[in-house]
């Protein structure tokens, strides 16, 4: 399988970055195929312009645009690796869904509603946050943020979500609690995808 991975963390020594490496090297070792698209490093530009829309109205997809929409075409999977901040993504990789899972491209509507164009494709989401996940849990964010990630990006899209990793208290851990959030992403990557 052809596995995209979209990944969004500014900081090399982070622990989204140790979990992007066993992530990569899980589905590797597993047979796949695997591009990531480091947001930061590609320095991508995430602000939505009024010169994008208009020249995607003209059928005129800006360059960069285009290329992330190559690559998800590519993929049979799209894996979303990012911190909470905010209870939320990232603004990179915020305006990365803005401009790429753009209207016509990633869905569209008629009289009938949505239509979804990314069938056929699975989508995996790996997220950390400072908050102690018992806290999330118990104000309702991680269900909310499962519902605003996997269903207002994935689904509405087309692409279904097979997984939904939510690791807390990110930076008041142990070492071997950081081991076992690697442990655990490496048994979910091949639970889904041996």
């Amino acid at each position: 399988m052809n596995h995209l991975i979209v990944y969004a963390h500014p900081h090399p020594e982070s622990l989204n970055q140790a979990i992007l490496e066993r992530t990569v090297s899980a589905l590797k070792n597993n047979g796949h195929k695997v591009t990531v698209r480091d947001l930061y490093e590609l320095h991508f530009q995430p602000v939505l312009q009024r010169e994008d829309t208009a020249a995607m109205k003209r059928g005129q997809i800006p360059e960069d645009i285009l290329t992330e929409q190559e690559f998800i075409n590519e993929a049979d999977v799209i894996t979303f690796i990012y911190p909470i901040w905010w209870t939320g993504l990232p603004a990179i990789l915020k305006g990365y869904v803005d401009r790429v899972f753009a209207y016509g491209y990633a869905y569209a509507s008629n009289e009938d509603g949505i239509i979804k164009l990314l069938r056929g494709k699975k989508g995996l989401i790996i997220n950390t946050h400072g908050t102690p996940k018992e806290e999330y849990d118990e104000m309702g964010m991680t269900a909310g943020l499962k519902i605003t990630s996997d269903m207002g990006i994935f689904d509405f899209t087309g692409i279904q979500p097979v997984d939904h990793l939510l690791f807390g208290s990110i930076g008041y851990l142990h070492k071997d609690k950081y081991n076992a959030i690697l442990q655990k992403v490496e048994k979910t990557i091949h639970y889904h995808f041996s």
